[in-house]
């Protein structure tokens, strides 16, 4: 279990750093801010199947990538190993949270979402965007 859990966290550093996944709230929204950009919170945990299996399908595709960096700060915070705001729920994950630059949630969601849903879901998320 420990050699599994040790794997997940080098790949998932080599993973966030191709991403340019921040881990810091304050960070990100302080960022976000800077560039006039949206936050797309990803939640996740360490040993987290359905986790894993939005990261290899979903995150891992270049039209996902492009869209989520384009128009949002990328943050990812693990509940096992990050501190997250009380105002998040870490139960049920991963969980999916879209927030402008001063950290109000514009939508939230939950899931493991294949690559046409969770464009579908970045649509949605900018149609509840003020104008």
């Amino acid at each position: 279990m420990k050699l599994f859990t040790l794997l997940f966290i080098l790949f998932t550093t080599l993973y966030s750093a191709e991403l340019n996944w921040l881990n810091d709230y304050d960070k990100a929204l302080k960022q976000a801010q800077k560039e006039s950009k949206g936050v797309y919170l990803f939640i996740g945990a360490d040993v987290c199947r359905w986790c894993e299996r939005f990261k290899k399908l979903t995150l891992s595709n270049q039209k996902a990538i492009d869209r989520l960096q384009e128009e949002y700060v990328l943050l990812y915070l693990s509940r096992d190993r990050h501190e997250i705001p009380k105002q998040f729920v870490t139960k049920g994950v991963p969980r999916h949270y879209f927030l402008t630059s001063k950290g109000e949630v514009i939508h939230a969601d939950r899931g493991s979402r294949e690559i046409d849903g969770f464009l579908n879901l970045i649509e949605e998320v900018n149609l509840k965007k003020e104008p």
